[in-house]
């Protein structure tokens, strides 16, 4: 695989927040047909690294490539091959799934015929059809994620960024995008996933990368970080490279709290 040229490069990535370092020095290569799996502690600079490939953030230093452009040049070309999930989305709470997905559609070069056509299809498949010209506002948290994950995919994107795209979900649908990410990877497609729900990571990823305190601490398949490791479940891994081992003791004294008597 890594023969061919990588969908995404990254080198020596930078970033500051006033005199807060948030990212130190990130090294990168993602190739096609690959699911990554973006871990980290809050703060180690997940959302940050997401945030700068998209063009979302500006005043980093380094190089980023993505689908072979610099993304520096200010050419956006690119964001037409991709799609989003963010982890918190203002979604346009007065405009009908209809209205939105289209308005969304046409951002990515779709004709409205042709996103309604697709957007009408998605929103039944993933079973909140019915509501398609009601008002964003009146959904639940889980169908406004659901209608995220279809603006995501409208435009057939070669390479999807996902961040915690399957918070309010009911279990049905995470099984059916679950899938749905295998399907695009089978295509060729290239996916880019962050979460904490190690569970899930470590279940599709073909590749995970866990970033802490800004830098790249491990990278490799769930085996391969299993064996250096010798902790059996990602969570395990994620504690002992990240240093967090008081989860016990703490769940302890949460208990202990909230039993006290007077």
């Amino acid at each position: 695989m890594e023969s061919r040229d990588p969908i995404i490069t990254i080198r020596d990535l930078r970033k500051s927040f006033g005199t807060k370092e948030v990212l130190k020095g990130i090294n990168l290569d993602v190739y096609e047909g690959q699911i990554i799996g973006y871990i980290g502690p809050n703060g180690a600079g997940k959302s940050t690294t997401v945030k700068i490939m998209l063009g979302l953030i500006g005043g980093y230093h380094g190089e980023i490539k993505i689908l072979g452009q610099d993304i520096s040049k200010g050419n956006v070309e690119y964001k037409r091959k991709i799609g989003y999930v963010p982890e918190t989305a203002e979604i346009y709470d007065n405009l009908s799934a209809r209205e939105y997905l289209t308005f969304i559609g046409e951002l990515y070069g779709l004709n409205y015929k042709k996103a309604d056509k697709k957007a009408e299809k998605l929103m039944d498949l993933f079973g909140i059809g019915n509501v398609y010209d009601s008002r964003i506002s009146s959904y639940s948290k889980g169908m406004k994620q659901k209608v995220l994950i279809i603006s995501s995919l409208l435009n057939d994107p070669d390479v999807l960024f996902l961040d915690e795209p399957l918070s309010g979900i009911d279990a049905n649908s995470v099984m059916i995008f679950k899938e749905v990410l295998s399907e695009l990877v089978r295509k060729g497609k290239t996916i880019f996933y962050s979460s904490h729900i190690m569970e899930v990571v470590e279940k599709i990823s073909s590749r995970i990368i866990l970033i802490n305190n800004g830098m790249i601490v491990a990278d490799g398949s769930f085996e391969e970080l299993k064996d250096k490791s010798m902790e059996g479940s990602l969570e395990a891994i994620f504690n002992e490279l990240t240093g967090f081992k008081e989860h016990r003791k703490i769940a302890e004294e949460i208990v202990s709290i909230v039993q006290e008597v007077d």
